[in-house]
Protein backbone atom coordinates (compact mmCIF):
# COMPACT_ATOMS: atom_id res chain seq x y z
CA UNK A 1 0.00 0.00 0.00
CA UNK A 2 1.56 3.07 -0.97
CA UNK A 3 0.64 6.36 1.23
CA UNK A 4 0.54 10.52 -0.35
CA UNK A 5 -0.19 13.15 1.55
CA UNK A 6 -2.92 13.71 -1.41
CA UNK A 7 -5.11 11.36 -3.79
CA UNK A 8 -6.75 13.66 -6.44
CA UNK A 9 -9.27 11.59 -8.89
CA UNK A 10 -9.57 12.90 -12.39
CA UNK A 11 -6.93 14.11 -14.21
CA UNK A 12 -8.88 16.69 -16.90
CA UNK A 13 -7.43 20.12 -16.13
CA UNK A 14 -9.31 20.41 -12.37
CA UNK A 15 -7.49 17.38 -11.58
CA UNK A 16 -3.77 18.54 -13.22
CA UNK A 17 -4.21 22.48 -11.72
CA UNK A 18 -4.93 20.89 -8.48
CA UNK A 19 -1.87 18.10 -8.40
CA UNK A 20 0.20 21.00 -9.81
CA UNK A 21 -0.75 23.85 -6.43
CA UNK A 22 -0.11 20.58 -4.44
CA UNK A 23 2.97 19.71 -5.53
CA UNK A 24 4.21 22.99 -5.86
CA UNK A 25 3.62 23.25 -1.96
CA UNK A 26 6.08 20.42 -1.46
CA UNK A 27 3.23 17.36 -0.78
CA UNK A 28 3.02 14.51 -2.34
CA UNK A 29 -0.06 13.58 -4.74
CA UNK A 30 -1.27 10.43 -6.58
CA UNK A 31 -3.18 11.22 -9.61
CA UNK A 32 -5.68 8.68 -10.61
CA UNK A 33 -7.81 8.74 -14.13
CA UNK A 34 -9.82 6.34 -15.27
CA UNK A 35 -9.16 6.86 -19.39
CA UNK A 36 -5.99 6.11 -20.89
CA UNK A 37 -5.35 9.46 -21.75
CA UNK A 38 -5.23 12.79 -19.50
CA UNK A 39 -7.68 16.28 -20.30
CA UNK A 40 -11.35 15.18 -19.30
CA UNK A 41 -14.09 16.35 -21.15
CA UNK A 42 -10.47 17.97 -23.22
CA UNK A 43 -9.57 15.55 -25.69
CA UNK A 44 -7.23 16.34 -28.57
CA UNK A 45 -7.29 13.98 -31.29
CA UNK A 46 -4.28 14.01 -33.72
CA UNK A 47 -4.44 13.08 -37.26
CA UNK A 48 -2.30 10.86 -39.02
CA UNK A 49 -0.78 13.83 -41.01
CA UNK A 50 -0.36 16.03 -38.06
CA UNK A 51 -3.50 17.72 -37.97
CA UNK A 52 -5.08 17.97 -34.46
CA UNK A 53 -8.69 18.59 -34.02
CA UNK A 54 -10.35 19.41 -30.50
CA UNK A 55 -13.47 16.25 -29.56
CA UNK A 56 -14.14 17.84 -26.14
CA UNK A 57 -13.92 21.67 -25.49
CA UNK A 58 -11.32 23.53 -27.31
CA UNK A 59 -12.29 27.59 -26.76
CA UNK A 60 -10.94 30.07 -24.72
CA UNK A 61 -12.00 34.31 -24.51
CA UNK A 62 -11.68 37.47 -22.93
CA UNK A 63 -11.77 37.22 -19.02
CA UNK A 64 -10.89 33.48 -18.75
CA UNK A 65 -7.69 34.76 -16.82
CA UNK A 66 -6.59 31.09 -15.14
CA UNK A 67 -6.35 29.15 -18.63
CA UNK A 68 -4.45 32.26 -19.94
CA UNK A 69 -2.51 32.04 -17.25
CA UNK A 70 -1.44 28.40 -17.64
CA UNK A 71 -1.05 28.83 -21.58
CA UNK A 72 1.15 31.75 -20.71
CA UNK A 73 3.03 29.72 -18.06
CA UNK A 74 3.60 27.07 -19.78
CA UNK A 75 4.30 28.92 -23.80
CA UNK A 76 1.07 27.37 -25.46
CA UNK A 77 0.13 30.07 -27.95
CA UNK A 78 -3.60 31.43 -28.31
CA UNK A 79 -4.81 32.01 -32.07
CA UNK A 80 -7.88 33.95 -33.30
CA UNK A 81 -11.03 32.26 -34.22
CA UNK A 82 -11.66 32.46 -37.47
CA UNK A 83 -14.89 35.41 -38.41
CA UNK A 84 -13.77 37.23 -41.40
CA UNK A 85 -16.55 37.61 -43.58
CA UNK A 86 -20.00 36.70 -43.70
CA UNK A 87 -22.10 34.25 -41.20
CA UNK A 88 -25.02 32.21 -42.82
CA UNK A 89 -28.43 31.55 -40.92
CA UNK A 90 -30.49 28.74 -43.02
CA UNK A 91 -34.14 29.29 -41.90
CA UNK A 92 -36.88 27.71 -43.20
CA UNK A 93 -35.02 26.23 -46.02
CA UNK A 94 -34.13 30.38 -46.99
CA UNK A 95 -30.16 31.15 -46.93
CA UNK A 96 -28.89 34.27 -45.79
CA UNK A 97 -25.57 36.20 -45.83
CA UNK A 98 -25.19 38.65 -42.75
CA UNK A 99 -22.56 40.63 -41.06
CA UNK A 100 -21.71 41.19 -37.29
CA UNK A 101 -23.68 39.20 -34.72
CA UNK A 102 -27.27 40.53 -35.59
CA UNK A 103 -29.24 37.77 -37.74
CA UNK A 104 -31.40 39.06 -40.46
CA UNK A 105 -34.47 38.49 -38.96
CA UNK A 106 -37.38 40.99 -39.17
CA UNK A 107 -37.52 43.95 -36.86
CA UNK A 108 -40.42 42.55 -34.35
CA UNK A 109 -38.26 39.29 -34.24
CA UNK A 110 -35.32 40.90 -33.65
CA UNK A 111 -36.46 43.51 -30.96
CA UNK A 112 -38.57 41.13 -29.39
CA UNK A 113 -34.90 38.83 -28.94
CA UNK A 114 -33.10 41.80 -28.10
CA UNK A 115 -35.44 42.47 -25.35
CA UNK A 116 -35.34 39.10 -23.86
CA UNK A 117 -31.39 38.82 -24.17
CA UNK A 118 -31.25 42.15 -22.47
CA UNK A 119 -33.44 41.04 -19.52
CA UNK A 120 -31.75 38.22 -18.89
CA UNK A 121 -28.61 39.64 -18.70
CA UNK A 122 -30.41 42.30 -16.30
CA UNK A 123 -31.82 39.60 -14.01
CA UNK A 124 -28.19 37.33 -13.81
CA UNK A 125 -26.62 40.63 -12.23
CA UNK A 126 -28.51 40.19 -9.26
CA UNK A 127 -27.27 36.42 -8.48
CA UNK A 128 -25.08 35.38 -5.45
CA UNK A 129 -22.73 33.52 -7.68
CA UNK A 130 -21.13 32.00 -4.35
CA UNK A 131 -24.50 31.32 -3.23
CA UNK A 132 -26.77 30.91 -6.24
CA UNK A 133 -29.49 29.97 -4.01
CA UNK A 134 -29.58 32.92 -1.55
CA UNK A 135 -30.22 35.00 -4.52
CA UNK A 136 -33.20 37.34 -4.63
CA UNK A 137 -36.22 35.43 -6.08
CA UNK A 138 -34.46 32.45 -6.11
CA UNK A 139 -37.20 30.21 -5.24
CA UNK A 140 -39.06 31.40 -8.24
CA UNK A 141 -36.03 31.42 -11.01
CA UNK A 142 -35.72 27.88 -9.54
CA UNK A 143 -38.87 26.80 -9.80
CA UNK A 144 -39.47 27.65 -13.34
CA UNK A 145 -37.12 26.39 -16.87
CA UNK A 146 -35.80 28.59 -19.49
CA UNK A 147 -38.07 27.41 -21.47
CA UNK A 148 -40.91 28.36 -20.13
CA UNK A 149 -39.37 32.38 -18.84
CA UNK A 150 -38.98 32.35 -22.94
CA UNK A 151 -42.40 31.70 -23.42
CA UNK A 152 -43.30 34.62 -21.88
CA UNK A 153 -40.59 36.72 -22.96
CA UNK A 154 -40.62 36.55 -26.97
CA UNK A 155 -43.52 37.01 -28.71
CA UNK A 156 -42.24 36.39 -32.13
CA UNK A 157 -42.02 32.30 -33.42
CA UNK A 158 -38.59 33.30 -35.42
CA UNK A 159 -37.15 35.00 -31.97
CA UNK A 160 -37.98 31.82 -30.15
CA UNK A 161 -36.65 29.40 -32.19
CA UNK A 162 -33.04 31.67 -33.02
CA UNK A 163 -33.24 31.84 -29.06
CA UNK A 164 -33.70 28.12 -28.62
CA UNK A 165 -30.50 27.10 -30.97
CA UNK A 166 -28.18 29.40 -28.74
CA UNK A 167 -29.00 28.53 -25.64
CA UNK A 168 -28.93 24.87 -26.18
CA UNK A 169 -25.56 25.23 -28.04
CA UNK A 170 -24.87 27.08 -24.78
CA UNK A 171 -26.10 24.45 -22.29
CA UNK A 172 -25.63 21.84 -24.66
CA UNK A 173 -29.26 21.00 -23.16
CA UNK A 174 -32.74 21.94 -24.15
CA UNK A 175 -34.01 24.84 -22.23
CA UNK A 176 -37.24 22.85 -20.77
CA UNK A 177 -34.24 20.77 -19.00
CA UNK A 178 -32.33 24.13 -17.65
CA UNK A 179 -33.64 25.97 -14.33
CA UNK A 180 -34.02 29.61 -14.91
CA UNK A 181 -31.52 30.44 -11.64
CA UNK A 182 -29.13 27.76 -13.22
CA UNK A 183 -29.28 29.97 -16.78
CA UNK A 184 -29.17 33.25 -14.73
CA UNK A 185 -26.19 31.94 -12.52
CA UNK A 186 -24.61 30.43 -15.71
CA UNK A 187 -24.93 33.69 -17.54
CA UNK A 188 -23.47 35.98 -15.22
CA UNK A 189 -20.53 33.29 -14.35
CA UNK A 190 -19.54 34.16 -17.93
CA UNK A 191 -20.24 37.26 -17.88
CA UNK A 192 -23.41 37.93 -19.67
CA UNK A 193 -25.15 35.99 -22.60
CA UNK A 194 -23.83 37.93 -25.29
CA UNK A 195 -20.47 36.33 -24.34
CA UNK A 196 -21.45 33.06 -23.89
CA UNK A 197 -22.46 33.22 -27.36
CA UNK A 198 -20.24 35.58 -29.63
CA UNK A 199 -16.93 34.85 -31.17
CA UNK A 200 -15.36 38.24 -31.12
CA UNK A 201 -15.02 39.67 -27.54
CA UNK A 202 -16.55 36.20 -26.96
CA UNK A 203 -16.21 32.49 -24.86
CA UNK A 204 -15.40 31.63 -28.22
CA UNK A 205 -13.11 33.77 -29.56
CA UNK A 206 -9.41 32.36 -29.53
CA UNK A 207 -7.91 28.66 -29.23
CA UNK A 208 -4.97 26.91 -28.29
CA UNK A 209 -2.14 25.73 -30.55
CA UNK A 210 -2.10 22.25 -30.54
CA UNK A 211 -5.49 21.99 -29.40
CA UNK A 212 -6.80 21.99 -26.01
CA UNK A 213 -5.02 19.70 -24.74
CA UNK A 214 -1.49 21.33 -25.33
CA UNK A 215 -1.72 22.65 -21.94
CA UNK A 216 -2.38 19.56 -19.85
CA UNK A 217 0.49 17.98 -21.98
CA UNK A 218 2.50 20.14 -20.60
CA UNK A 219 1.61 20.34 -16.97
CA UNK A 220 1.80 16.58 -16.58
CA UNK A 221 5.55 16.54 -18.27
CA UNK A 222 6.33 18.48 -15.22
CA UNK A 223 4.96 16.31 -12.79
CA UNK A 224 7.34 13.62 -11.31
CA UNK A 225 6.84 10.38 -13.56
CA UNK A 226 5.02 8.22 -10.66
CA UNK A 227 2.32 11.18 -9.98
CA UNK A 228 0.28 9.94 -12.77
CA UNK A 229 -1.53 6.64 -13.02
CA UNK A 230 -3.82 6.14 -16.14
CA UNK A 231 -6.33 3.98 -16.80
CA UNK A 232 -7.46 3.35 -13.05
CA UNK A 233 -11.00 3.64 -12.19
CA UNK A 234 -11.77 4.71 -8.39
CA UNK A 235 -14.38 1.98 -7.08
CA UNK A 236 -13.92 2.71 -3.93
CA UNK A 237 -13.26 5.48 -0.86
CA UNK A 238 -13.21 4.79 2.38
CA UNK A 239 -12.60 7.58 4.97
CA UNK A 240 -11.61 7.18 8.93
CA UNK A 241 -11.00 9.90 11.60
CA UNK A 242 -6.89 9.38 10.48
CA UNK A 243 -6.90 9.28 6.71
CA UNK A 244 -8.91 7.92 3.48
CA UNK A 245 -8.41 5.02 1.53
CA UNK A 246 -9.12 5.01 -2.18
CA UNK A 247 -9.16 1.27 -4.29
CA UNK A 248 -9.84 0.07 -7.58
CA UNK A 249 -8.81 -3.04 -9.83
CA UNK A 250 -5.40 -3.65 -8.80
CA UNK A 251 -4.44 -0.35 -6.80
CA UNK A 252 -4.87 0.66 -3.58
CA UNK A 253 -3.73 3.79 -1.57
CA UNK A 254 -4.18 5.88 1.13
CA UNK A 255 -4.03 9.56 2.07
CA UNK A 256 -4.44 12.27 4.57
CA UNK A 257 -7.56 14.09 2.08
CA UNK A 258 -8.55 12.56 -1.44
CA UNK A 259 -9.95 15.54 -4.20
CA UNK A 260 -12.63 14.05 -6.52
CA UNK A 261 -12.38 15.87 -9.83
CA UNK A 262 -14.85 14.59 -11.53
CA UNK A 263 -18.42 15.70 -12.65
CA UNK A 264 -21.25 14.50 -10.16
CA UNK A 265 -23.28 12.22 -11.91
CA UNK A 266 -19.61 10.40 -12.08
CA UNK A 267 -18.77 11.05 -8.56
CA UNK A 268 -21.90 9.31 -7.62
CA UNK A 269 -20.77 6.11 -9.43
CA UNK A 270 -17.96 5.78 -6.70
CA UNK A 271 -18.67 3.46 -3.03
CA UNK A 272 -18.04 5.59 0.14
CA UNK A 273 -17.84 4.24 3.02
CA UNK A 274 -18.88 5.25 5.48
CA UNK A 275 -22.06 6.56 2.78
CA UNK A 276 -21.98 10.46 1.74
CA UNK A 277 -24.63 12.56 3.59
CA UNK A 278 -28.10 11.95 1.98
CA UNK A 279 -28.49 16.10 0.74
CA UNK A 280 -24.40 15.13 -0.66
CA UNK A 281 -26.13 11.64 -2.94
CA UNK A 282 -29.25 13.69 -3.96
CA UNK A 283 -27.41 16.03 -5.51
CA UNK A 284 -25.28 13.31 -7.72
CA UNK A 285 -28.39 12.03 -8.77
CA UNK A 286 -30.23 15.66 -9.99
CA UNK A 287 -27.24 17.13 -12.17
CA UNK A 288 -27.33 15.09 -15.54
CA UNK A 289 -24.49 15.73 -18.28
CA UNK A 290 -25.28 18.03 -21.43
CA UNK A 291 -25.64 16.00 -24.59
CA UNK A 292 -23.48 17.12 -27.95
CA UNK A 293 -21.91 15.52 -30.97
CA UNK A 294 -19.12 17.30 -32.75
CA UNK A 295 -18.73 16.53 -36.62
CA UNK A 296 -15.56 17.59 -38.42
CA UNK A 297 -15.02 17.84 -41.90
CA UNK A 298 -11.55 18.11 -43.29
CA UNK A 299 -10.68 19.48 -46.85
CA UNK A 300 -7.77 20.30 -48.36
CA UNK A 301 -8.22 24.00 -47.60
CA UNK A 302 -10.83 26.07 -46.29
CA UNK A 303 -12.68 26.88 -49.51
CA UNK A 304 -15.72 29.18 -47.97
CA UNK A 305 -13.06 31.86 -47.36
CA UNK A 306 -13.06 32.33 -50.88
CA UNK A 307 -17.18 33.65 -51.16
CA UNK A 308 -16.18 35.68 -47.90
CA UNK A 309 -17.80 33.40 -45.95
CA UNK A 310 -16.67 32.57 -42.51
CA UNK A 311 -17.70 28.96 -41.45
CA UNK A 312 -20.28 30.58 -38.98
CA UNK A 313 -23.52 28.92 -39.96
CA UNK A 314 -26.82 28.47 -37.81
CA UNK A 315 -29.83 26.69 -38.54
CA UNK A 316 -33.46 25.82 -37.35
CA UNK A 317 -33.42 21.89 -39.63
CA UNK A 318 -31.61 19.20 -39.18
CA UNK A 319 -29.97 17.46 -36.22
CA UNK A 320 -26.92 19.83 -36.68
CA UNK A 321 -27.85 23.06 -36.09
CA UNK A 322 -24.77 25.22 -35.69
CA UNK A 323 -21.15 25.17 -37.82
CA UNK A 324 -17.80 26.90 -37.32
CA UNK A 325 -14.64 27.24 -39.12
CA UNK A 326 -12.17 25.23 -37.05
CA UNK A 327 -9.14 25.10 -39.51
CA UNK A 328 -5.35 25.75 -38.69
CA UNK A 329 -4.34 29.20 -37.91
CA UNK A 330 -1.89 28.81 -41.09
CA UNK A 331 -5.10 27.45 -43.06
CA UNK A 332 -3.24 24.15 -44.29
CA UNK A 333 -6.28 22.75 -43.97
CA UNK A 334 -10.13 23.67 -44.38
CA UNK A 335 -12.36 22.27 -40.93
CA UNK A 336 -15.81 23.13 -40.46
CA UNK A 337 -17.10 21.87 -37.32
CA UNK A 338 -20.71 21.35 -36.38
CA UNK A 339 -22.73 20.94 -33.94
CA UNK A 340 -25.43 18.68 -32.54
CA UNK A 341 -26.83 19.30 -29.23
CA UNK A 342 -29.49 18.84 -26.59
CA UNK A 343 -32.37 16.77 -27.60
CA UNK A 344 -30.64 16.55 -30.95
CA UNK A 345 -27.85 14.75 -29.57
CA UNK A 346 -29.61 12.15 -28.31
CA UNK A 347 -31.42 11.32 -31.95
CA UNK A 348 -28.05 11.32 -33.11
CA UNK A 349 -27.03 8.78 -30.56
CA UNK A 350 -29.61 6.51 -32.46
CA UNK A 351 -27.99 7.09 -36.14
CA UNK A 352 -25.09 4.86 -37.75
CA UNK A 353 -22.21 7.00 -38.47
CA UNK A 354 -23.07 7.16 -41.96
CA UNK A 355 -26.12 8.38 -41.23
CA UNK A 356 -24.82 11.47 -38.93
CA UNK A 357 -22.46 12.19 -41.64
CA UNK A 358 -25.13 12.29 -44.35
CA UNK A 359 -26.73 14.86 -41.55
CA UNK A 360 -23.81 17.15 -41.13
CA UNK A 361 -22.75 17.26 -44.47
CA UNK A 362 -26.28 17.81 -45.88
CA UNK A 363 -26.16 21.29 -43.90
CA UNK A 364 -22.80 22.17 -44.71
CA UNK A 365 -23.44 21.80 -48.20
CA UNK A 366 -27.03 23.91 -48.05
CA UNK A 367 -24.77 26.46 -46.21
CA UNK A 368 -21.35 26.58 -48.51
CA UNK A 369 -22.02 24.71 -51.75
CA UNK A 370 -21.56 21.80 -52.84
CA UNK A 371 -17.95 21.33 -52.89
CA UNK A 372 -18.92 20.89 -48.91
CA UNK A 373 -20.37 17.71 -49.84
CA UNK A 374 -16.97 15.96 -50.37
CA UNK A 375 -14.65 16.12 -47.08
CA UNK A 376 -10.88 14.45 -47.55
CA UNK A 377 -12.14 12.68 -44.13
CA UNK A 378 -15.15 13.09 -41.78
CA UNK A 379 -14.83 12.62 -38.08
CA UNK A 380 -17.44 12.61 -35.33
CA UNK A 381 -17.58 12.23 -31.54
CA UNK A 382 -19.95 12.75 -29.11
CA UNK A 383 -18.11 12.49 -25.03
CA UNK A 384 -22.02 11.02 -23.99
CA UNK A 385 -20.61 7.58 -25.33
CA UNK A 386 -17.49 7.82 -22.80
CA UNK A 387 -18.10 5.97 -19.65
CA UNK A 388 -15.64 8.23 -17.56
CA UNK A 389 -17.40 11.60 -19.08
CA UNK A 390 -21.31 10.35 -20.09
CA UNK A 391 -21.42 13.99 -21.97
CA UNK A 392 -20.50 17.65 -22.20
CA UNK A 393 -19.51 20.27 -21.59
CA UNK A 394 -20.77 20.20 -18.16
CA UNK A 395 -23.59 19.09 -15.63
CA UNK A 396 -27.06 20.95 -16.22
CA UNK A 397 -29.01 22.16 -13.08
CA UNK A 398 -32.69 21.12 -13.30
CA UNK A 399 -35.76 23.03 -11.50
CA UNK A 400 -35.52 22.95 -7.98
CA UNK A 401 -31.51 21.76 -7.93
CA UNK A 402 -29.80 25.03 -7.16
CA UNK A 403 -32.36 25.77 -4.41
CA UNK A 404 -32.93 22.64 -2.50
CA UNK A 405 -29.39 20.83 -2.47
CA UNK A 406 -26.69 23.54 -4.33
CA UNK A 407 -25.01 24.38 -1.03
CA UNK A 408 -23.35 20.75 -1.10
CA UNK A 409 -21.95 20.70 -4.86
CA UNK A 410 -18.90 21.83 -3.10
CA UNK A 411 -18.67 21.04 0.61
CA UNK A 412 -16.55 18.93 2.12
CA UNK A 413 -17.60 15.19 2.89
CA UNK A 414 -15.06 14.69 5.97
CA UNK A 415 -11.99 14.02 4.43
CA UNK A 416 -13.92 14.18 0.80
CA UNK A 417 -13.25 17.23 -1.50
CA UNK A 418 -14.70 18.48 -4.60
CA UNK A 419 -13.82 19.72 -8.01
CA UNK A 420 -14.51 20.06 -11.48
CA UNK A 421 -15.95 22.70 -13.37
CA UNK A 422 -19.49 22.34 -12.19
CA UNK A 423 -18.31 23.67 -8.85
CA UNK A 424 -16.32 26.96 -10.21
CA UNK A 425 -18.59 30.27 -9.54
CA UNK A 426 -16.94 31.67 -12.36
CA UNK A 427 -16.71 30.23 -16.00
CA UNK A 428 -18.42 28.03 -14.84
CA UNK A 429 -19.05 24.75 -17.46
CA UNK A 430 -15.89 26.04 -18.97
CA UNK A 431 -12.47 24.90 -18.93
CA UNK A 432 -11.40 28.07 -16.88
CA UNK A 433 -13.66 27.06 -14.68
CA UNK A 434 -12.02 23.86 -14.36
CA UNK A 435 -8.64 25.55 -13.48
CA UNK A 436 -10.21 27.86 -10.86
CA UNK A 437 -12.18 24.82 -9.26
CA UNK A 438 -8.58 22.91 -9.05
CA UNK A 439 -6.73 26.02 -7.70
CA UNK A 440 -9.74 26.83 -4.98
CA UNK A 441 -9.62 22.96 -3.66
CA UNK A 442 -5.98 22.89 -3.52
CA UNK A 443 -6.19 25.57 -1.59
CA UNK A 444 -8.97 24.47 0.61
CA UNK A 445 -7.14 21.08 1.32
CA UNK A 446 -4.18 23.08 2.59
CA UNK A 447 -6.34 25.04 4.57
CA UNK A 448 -8.35 22.51 6.34
CA UNK A 449 -4.85 20.35 7.48
CA UNK A 450 -3.61 23.52 8.79
CA UNK A 451 -6.59 24.15 10.69
CA UNK A 452 -9.31 21.92 10.98
CA UNK A 453 -9.13 18.20 12.68
CA UNK A 454 -11.96 16.32 10.83
CA UNK A 455 -13.83 13.27 12.17
CA UNK A 456 -16.03 10.80 10.82
CA UNK A 457 -18.72 11.63 12.75
CA UNK A 458 -18.45 15.00 11.84
CA UNK A 459 -20.76 14.66 8.78
CA UNK A 460 -23.59 11.93 10.63
CA UNK A 461 -21.52 8.42 11.00
CA UNK A 462 -20.81 7.61 14.76
CA UNK A 463 -17.50 6.14 16.22
CA UNK A 464 -19.31 2.73 16.07
CA UNK A 465 -19.94 3.19 12.66
CA UNK A 466 -16.48 3.84 12.18
CA UNK A 467 -14.77 0.41 13.88
CA UNK A 468 -17.22 -1.62 12.03
CA UNK A 469 -16.52 -0.22 8.42
CA UNK A 470 -14.22 -2.31 6.44
CA UNK A 471 -10.92 -0.04 6.50
CA UNK A 472 -8.09 0.05 3.98
CA UNK A 473 -5.52 2.43 5.50
CA UNK A 474 -1.61 2.75 6.03
CA UNK A 475 -0.59 5.98 7.96
CA UNK A 476 2.55 7.56 7.87
CA UNK A 477 2.08 9.21 11.02
CA UNK A 478 1.95 5.91 13.06
CA UNK A 479 4.11 2.50 13.25
CA UNK A 480 0.65 0.59 12.29
CA UNK A 481 -1.21 -0.84 8.56
CA UNK A 482 -4.41 -1.11 8.81
CA UNK A 483 -5.26 -3.36 5.46
CA UNK A 484 -8.69 -4.28 4.21
CA UNK A 485 -11.50 -6.27 6.00
CA UNK A 486 -8.94 -7.57 8.76
CA UNK A 487 -7.19 -4.64 11.19
CA UNK A 488 -4.35 -5.81 11.64
CA UNK A 489 -0.64 -4.30 13.50
CA UNK A 490 2.28 -4.84 12.15
CA UNK A 491 5.00 -3.33 12.80
CA UNK A 492 7.61 -0.77 10.70
CA UNK A 493 11.13 -0.49 10.81
CA UNK A 494 11.94 3.02 11.92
Amino acid sequence: METYDYIVIGAGYAGLTATKNLLEAGKTVKLLEARDRIGGRVFTKTLEDGTYIDLGGQWIGPTQERIYALAKEYDVDTFKSYDLGLSTLLFDDKLKRYKGIIPPLPIPALLSLDFAIKKLNKLSKNINLAQPWQSPNAEDYDSMTLHTWVQGQISSQKAKMLFNIASDVIFAAPSNEVSLLHALFYTKSGGDFDRLMNMKNGAQEERLMGGAAAIAQKMIANFPIDVLRLESVVTNIVQTNHGVAVSGKDFNYSASRVIVAIPPTLAGRIAYEPALPANRDQLTQRIPMGSVWKCYAIYDRPFWRDTNLNGLAATNQGLVSVSFDNSPRDGSKGILTGFAVGNAAKKMNELSEEQRKKETLTFFEKCFGPAAATPQQYIDYSLSNEAHSRGCYAGVMPTGAWTSLGQHLSKPCGRIHWAGTETSDVWNGYIDGAVRSGERVAAEVLEFVRHTPITVESYGHTPTMTMMMTITMMMTTTKYHFITKNIIQSKIDD
